[in-house]
Formats: C-alpha cells, sequence, structure tokens
C-alpha cells in the first residue's frame, strides 16, 4: 500500500483547500467587539482596563459594546430566558471578536467572569455565536505581575472555538496604574494594552469574512452526510 493511500478518508466529505475562500475581499465595515469583565467592584480596574481598551479600539475603527455583569445570574440558577442572559447572547451572536478582562482572585479568574462565558453557549438554535471569532485575553493582578488567569481564560477561547490572538495583557499592582479620573496612566503596560487591541482589530478584519470557511470541519462534513444517509434510509417516517 502506498505511503499516500488514505483508506479511511471519506472523499465525498473531504475537500482541497480553496484559495479563493482564504482571499475574499474583506468587507470594510467596522468590526463589532464585545468587551466583558470580571469585578463588580465600584472602582473595578478589571472593568477599567476593559474601557482603556475600548478606547483604542475605537481609535482604530471598531464599534465596541461592554457588558456589565451586575445582575447576570449565576448558570443554572435561572432560565435562559433571563433578561440579562438575553442581554449577554444578544450581543455575543451580533460581535465580531472579544475581549475578556478578569482580575487574578485565588491564582485564577474569577466567577463572575467564568459565569458570563458559561452563559455563552457553543450552539444556540442552530448558531454557534464564539465559533470563530476573535478574542484578546487581559488580566489585573492586585500584586505582581501573573499570568494565571489569561492562560485560564486561553483554555477556555479554545473550548469555545475562538480564535484567540496571540498577544495579551496582564497589569501588576493595577491600583497604582490609573489616575484619579480613573484613566490608565502612561507605561508600557498601557502600551500592553494598546498592542492587543491592535493585534485584535487586525485579526478580526483579516479572519472576519472568511470565519465560515476557516472552521468549516472534514469530521463535520463526515456527520452530516451520515445524518443525511440515515434519515433518507430509515425504514419509516
Amino acid at each position: 500500500m502506498s505511503e499516500d493511500t488514505l483508506p479511511n478518508l471519506d472523499e465525498g466529505a473531504f475537500a482541497p483547500i480553496d484559495g479563493q475562500q482564504l482571499f475574499v475581499t474583506a468587507d470594510e465595515r467596522p468590526p463589532r467587539i464585545l468587551l466583558l469583565y470580571g469585578s463588580l467592584r465600584e472602582r473595578s480596574f478589571s472593568r477599567l482596563c476593559a474601557e482603556e481598551g475600548a478606547r483604542v479600539l475605537r481609535r482604530l475603527g471598531a464599534e465596541t459594546r461592554i457588558f456589565n455583569p451586575s445582575g447576570l445570574p449565576l448558570p443554572d440558577d435561572a432560565d435562559a430566558d433571563h433578561p440579562k442572559v438575553q442581554e449577554l447572547r444578544e450581543l455575543a451572536t451580533e460581535c465580531d471578536g472579544f475581549v475578556w478582562s478578569s482580575p487574578e482572585r485565588h491564582g485564577a479568574m474569577t466567577g463572575i467572569m467564568k459565569a458570563q462565558i458559561d452563559w455563552i453557549p457553543l450552539n444556540m438554535g442552530g448558531v454557534r455565536p464564539t465559533q470563530g471569532k476573535t478574542l484578546a485575553v487581559m488580566q489585573v493582578c492586585g500584586g505582581s505581575q501573573s499570568f494565571n488567569a489569561v492562560n485560564q481564560l486561553r483554555l477556555l477561547g479554545r473550548w469555545m472555538r475562538l480564535i484567540t490572538i496571540p498577544n495579551q495583557s496582564s497589569v501588576p499592582k493595577a491600583f497604582m496604574e490609573f489616575d484619579d479620573d480613573d484613566r490608565m496612566k502612561p507605561s508600557p503596560y498601557y502600551n500592553r494594552i494598546v498592542d492587543v487591541m491592535e493585534e485584535l482589530v487586525k485579526f478580526t478584519r483579516l479572519t472576519r469574512d472568511r470565519r465560515d470557511y476557516l472552521v468549516d470541519r472534514y469530521s463535520e462534513r463526515v456527520e452530516s452526510a451520515e445524518a443525511v444517509s440515515a434519515r433518507v434510509n430509515q425504514r419509516s417516517l
């Protein structure tokens, strides 16, 4: 048997890479970015970082929405028709990309951050609200710099089938990085947030209009073909 033979391959579901699909003309519509933050404190530094990021995003030509998690119930503690759940899901469905900004608490992201992500399903009425969209991750620290929260957020981003950009932001001693007007002071940490937002817009514009093709999977095409065959060949209706 030749080494190039693929006897287990479903030829009907397999498709060569289509260069025209990869290089379609980009839509000039402004990217829509949804920003989530993970603290309900009156002076929430994860929120302040998200707001700084949103300002940069708008300067780069993006449209931004920041979701306020106050009033969002715990997952499974309310029905999906709860107004805050509906608001979050609609924003997640409409956006082209996400920014997740969480404090690090007990060495991990906060429960508030995780609850928001848990309320966004992988599949909702035949629509996948997150698949193929972009994601940037950030965290704020009360003490020295850490990357526990952003590492966890990256794992969740992969699980949610998001395209998580390479760059990220971690702000140590966040309480020292903002002035009395709640604006971030000039620093390498501010510059990194600008870097992250710039990269997010680039990746979003690069992938948004070819998202469906990028996440079109052989395994799912095989499964769809089998489902059609089972329906067509069933003995009775």
